[in-house]
C-alpha cells in the first residue's frame, strides 16, 4: 500500500509542477505527436513504462497486490519496409494474502517477452499491425508470485488511427512446454481491446479491457482500465504521466477494485 501511495503522490506532484511550469511549447505539435505515437504499441518510438497497478479486496481473505510493471519497447528496422518491435513485461509485485491467508511475498514476477513483426507502413485501409511470438518466463522469486513454467504461444495486435482517435486490439495465446513437475500448466488467452482519444498539448484518455482466459480450469479474469494522461518534459527529457481507476471482473481470484498509474520514459529518434 505505502508503495502505491508514494508513486500516487509522486504521479500528482508531478502533474501539478509541470501544468504551472510548462510554457506554451507544451502544448506543441511535438507532445501530440509524441501522445499519438504511445497509443501505438507498436510505433517506432523507444520508451520504457513503469506501470503501476494496486488492487484491493483479492479472494476470501481480501487480499492487496501492488504489482510495478517494467515494459521497455525497442523498436529495431529489419528492412526498408519492416520493424520489429521487442517487448519485455518484468513485474516487481508486492502481495498480502492474496491466496488466502497466505501472508507476505515481495519479489519479482514472470517476465513476459514478445516480438511483433511489423510493417512500417500501413496498410491501404489504414491499419497497422504486428504479429510474433509471446514468451513466459519464468522469472518469478517466490512461487507465490508466478507459475514456475516457461511458455510459448502467437501474439498480435492491429489498430487504425483516424485523426486523435486509436482504436485496437492485442491478443495472445502461451502454452506451457517445461517447468516445475507440480505445478498447474497453462492454456491461457489474453484479450485486450483498446481506444484512445488525443486532444491538444500532449493530453489523451483512453479506455481499455485487459482480459485472460485459462481453458484447463475455465476461469475469466480481467480488468477494465480508464486512464488520463499527460505528455511533460523533464529538462529535454520526454516523459508521459497518467493515472485512472480499474474495475476488476470474471470468476477467477479477481479483485474489488483498484488504481493505475503510469509513468513512461521516451526516446524519440533525432
Amino acid at each position: 500500500m505505502k508503495h502505491f501511495k508514494l508513486f500516487v503522490i509522486l504521479v500528482l506532484a508531478t502533474m501539478f509542477s509541470f501544468a504551472q511550469e510548462q510554457p506554451a511549447t507544451d502544448t506543441s505539435s511535438d507532445a501530440d505527436k509524441l501522445a499519438k505515437q504511445l497509443a501505438n504499441p507498436i510505433a517506432s518510438l523507444i520508451s520504457v513504462p513503469f506501470q503501476a497497478n494496486i488492487d484491493f479486496g483479492i479472494g476470501p481473505a481480501n487480499g492487496t497486490r501492488f504489482v510495478l510493471n517494467i515494459q521497455p519497447v525497442i523498436p529495431l528496422s529489419i528492412s526498408e519496409d519492416w520493424n520489429v518491435i521487442a517487448r519485455v513485461i518484468l513485474p516487481v509485485i508486492t502481495q498480502t494474502d492474496v491466496f488466502g491467508e497466505s501472508g507476505n511475498q515481495f519479489g519479482l514476477g514472470d517476465a513476459l517477452v514478445s516480438s511483433f513483426f511489423s510493417p512500417k507502413a500501413p496498410t491501404s485501409d489504414g491499419l497497422i499491425w504486428g504479429i510474433g511470438p509471446v514468451f513466459l518466463v519464468p522469472t518469478s522469486s517466490d512461487k507465490l508470485l508466478g507459475t514456475e513454467k516457461f511458455g510459448i504461444g502467437p501474439t498480435a495486435v492491429t489498430l487504425k488511427q483516424i485523426g486523435n482517435l486509436t482504436v485496437g486490439a492485442l491478443v495472445n495465446h502461451i502454452w506451457s512446454v517445461a517447468g516445475a513437475s507440480d505445478r498447474a500448466g497453462i492454456d491461457n488467452s489474453f484479450f485486450q481491446p483498446f481506444i484512445a482519444q488525443n486532444f491538444p498539448g500532449g493530453y489523451s484518455i483512453s479506455l481499455n479491457t485487459e482480459l485472460t482466459q485459462s481453458w484447463d480450469y475455465n476461469t475469466t479474469t480481467g480488468t477494465i482500465n480508464l486512464i488520463g494522461a499527460k505528455v511533460v518534459k523533464l529538462g529535454k527529457q520526454p516523459a508521459q504521466i497518467a493515472i485512472g481507476p480499474r474495475v476488476p471482473y470474471g470468476n477467477g481470484n479477481t479483485a474489488e477494485w483498484g488504481f493505475r498509474a503510469l509513468f513512461i520514459l521516451m526516446f524519440p529518434k533525432g
